[in-house]
């Protein structure tokens, strides 16, 4: 019965795979929504979405930043993304929101990246935990500061969370940690606290009720299609993950992407992030598709790579291991992400009879 409901889905023939996901498929074209896209990191993945939201602030209308600081602030060394931009100190000092917006206002004027002045209908809901220790509230402060600057009046929302760790802080989670913890998985359980729902909520506006229980198809992509090059050269994982609710087969739906932090992909912690992080059950009841893809640790060389990359906790780049243009449109990551959102929103396969 179920082989020939899946001769149906003709619209998402790789969406006929249900509970454990064993094999990669294509990225299906389901015809999304690519205005209004949002996206949302924590720790190396917030990073990220700052990175991808200034990259291409025409096509991005909202950015959710839990533990991460301010556009390109590790200015291409690791070693100042270790001091200055996790825990700042007397001689080490997080960029401010000036010497940000001139290091935007370069890369916009060299055409690396959109104008800032397409921020200005933007919004941002950044979070930091008082017991962080990892990313510490001054980085963060110095994000919202560029923001506040950037964006129009309450655009911005800045949590900060009393008792919370280093961690993704979810209600959807199984096995969560204790709200102050900042270990492996870093899914945190802080009370009724739901990140990914208040920050869903501040971008896109009111939302229906999350669901009770995810019921939308998880499928498992391949990322290679997207990366130009085999997906280790990158320090990407051969697959990532996208989650479609029911509502979303027939198109329309809008996008938000979802990037993990440090030690948190599915090499470290197997899918507890795509399952757990909490932004699945909003999804079913708002018609979002949620894209999920997947960095992977590098520790120098690696099978089928030639290349040296230092990344040993599978961190997105925010610090120039993938080349010096990491934070701009041409960078080889953000174009991956670029393309995987391009894919779904190509128009769908037309069903039979249509």
């Amino acid at each position: 019965m179920w082989s020939s409901i899946c001769r149906l889905l003709l619209v998402l023939p790789a969406l006929c795979l249900l509970g454990p996901v064993r094999a990669a498929s294509p990225l299906p074209a389901l015809g999304a929504q690519l205005e209004g896209l949002t996206v949302s990191g924590i720790s190396a993945g917030g990073y990220m979405a700052v990175q991808l939201q200034l990259a291409h602030s025409e096509l991005v209308s909202g950015v959710g930043v839990l533990a991460a600081g301010p556009y390109e602030c590790a200015e291409g060394s690791l070693w100042r993304a270790l001091r200055d931009c996790m825990a700042p100190g007397e001689a080490t000092r997080v960029p401010d929101a000036a010497r940000t917006l001139a290091r935007v206002e370069r890369h916009a004027s060299a055409g690396r990246i959109d104008p800032p002045s397409a921020l200005r209908d933007d919004r941002a809901w950044l979070l930091s935990g008082s017991e962080d220790r990892t990313v510490e509230r001054a980085v963060v402060d110095a994000l919202a500061g560029f923001y506040e600057a950037q964006l129009a009046p309450g655009a911005l929302r800045y949590v900060q969370l009393p008792g919370a760790g280093h961690a993704m802080i979810s209600v959807a989670a199984p096995q969560p940690n204790a709200c102050a913890s900042s270990e492996s998985p870093f899914i945190n359980r802080c009370g009724d606290f739901d990140a990914a729902g208040e920050l869903l909520g501040h971008l896109l506006g009111p939302l229906a009720p999350r669901a009770a229980q995810a019921s939308g198809t998880l499928l498992a992509f391949e990322q290679r299609p997207f990366t130009g090059v085999a997906p280790i050269d990158l320090s990407m994982a051969e697959h990532g993950y996208a989650y479609v609710p029911a509502a979303c087969r027939d198109g329309g739906c809008r996008v938000h992407l979802a990037l993990h932090g440090c030690r948190q992909s599915e090499a470290d912690i197997g899918r507890r992030f795509v399952d757990g992080a909490g932004y699945n059950e909003w999804a079913d009841a708002n018609r979002l598709i949620v894209l999920y893809p997947q960095a992977t640790p590098r520790h120098g060389l690696a099978w089928g790579s030639w290349r040296w990359i230092y990344n040993p906790r599978g961190c997105w780049d925010w610090w120039g291991y993938t080349g010096a243009d990491y934070a701009t449109r041409s960078g080889a990551q953000i174009r991956a992400l670029r393309a995987m959102l391009g894919r779904l929103a190509e128009a769908p396969p037309a069903m039979p009879g249509r």
